[in-house]
């Protein structure tokens, strides 16, 4: 199933996997095991958002017979499915579990950097 080639997505996913348990120690080690907990989970969310991106990336490299109008329709829902987890998991963090905001969101920027690693990266 995985040939051993990485497409910029997988990289960014991969990196935001190794920068989750940064965050937490970063977090935890500035403000103490809350924050660390919050920053961990922004980070887990950004990881959920670009996974959902690999899953939908992998099956349309899975069928090379889609047209154009096929994959356009499969941008849009891979969008909207992202925004909805998003939108969804930032819910969960807040309301329910009820984790320190600031950490939570400095840890989902601090993952979405992996996102200019990967454009930066000449590979």
């Amino acid at each position: 199933m995985f040939t051993g080639l990485t497409t910029g997505t997988q990289r960014v996913a991969m990196a935001q996997a190794v920068l989750a348990p940064v965050a937490a120690f970063v977090g935890a080690g500035f403000a103490g095991f809350d924050s660390g907990a919050a920053a961990l989970y922004g980070v887990l969310v950004a990881l959920l958002v670009s996974l959902v991106l690999v899953w939908r990336e992998r099956e349309s490299i899975k069928h090379p017979e889609w047209d154009q109008h096929r994959l356009f329709k499969q941008f849009i829902r891979t969008g909207l499915e992202r925004l909805l987890v998003l939108v969804g998991l930032m819910f969960i963090g807040l309301g329910v579990l009820k984790l320190m905001p600031l950490p939570m969101l400095l840890g989902l920027l601090f993952a979405q950097l992996a996102w200019l690693a990967a454009a930066t990266s000449r590979k």
